[in-house]
C-alpha cells in the first residue's frame, strides 16, 4: 500500500500523541484504541488497531499489514479525528 506524504506525517504525529498522551502498559502505549510501540533503539515503531499493524521504519519507510479493508478505513478516520482534536 502506498500513502502520500501527508498521511505518513499524520502517522508520525499520531505515534507521538499516543506515546505522550496514552497509557503505558505491557510494553506499549494506548490512546483512543490505537496502540504504539517501538523497538529498543527507536528505529522501528508500530501502530496497531484491531487487525491492522503499521510498521514505521527508519528513513520514512513503512509497511501495512491488515486483514480487513474496513479496519484500514476506520483507522485512518481515527487518525484524522485524533489529530483534529489535538491540534
Amino acid at each position: 500500500m502506498k500513502i502520500n506524504r501527508l498521511k505518513k506525517m499524520n502517522l508520525l504525529q499520531v505515534f507521538n500523541l499516543v506515546t505522550t498522551q496514552g497509557t503505558h502498559a505491557n510494553g506499549y502505549y494506548e490512546f483512543s484504541g490505537i496502540r504504539a510501540s517501538l523497538d529498543i533503539d527507536g528505529y522501528t515503531c508500530w501502530l496497531s488497531y484491531k487487525d491492522l499493524t503499521v510498521t514505521l521504519l527508519f528513513h520514512g519507510m513503512y509497511d501495512f499489514d491488515y486483514q480487513d479493508q474496513d479496519t484500514l478505513d476506520v483507522f485512518f478516520k481515527k487518525v484524522t479525528h485524533i489529530l483534529h482534536e489535538h491540534s
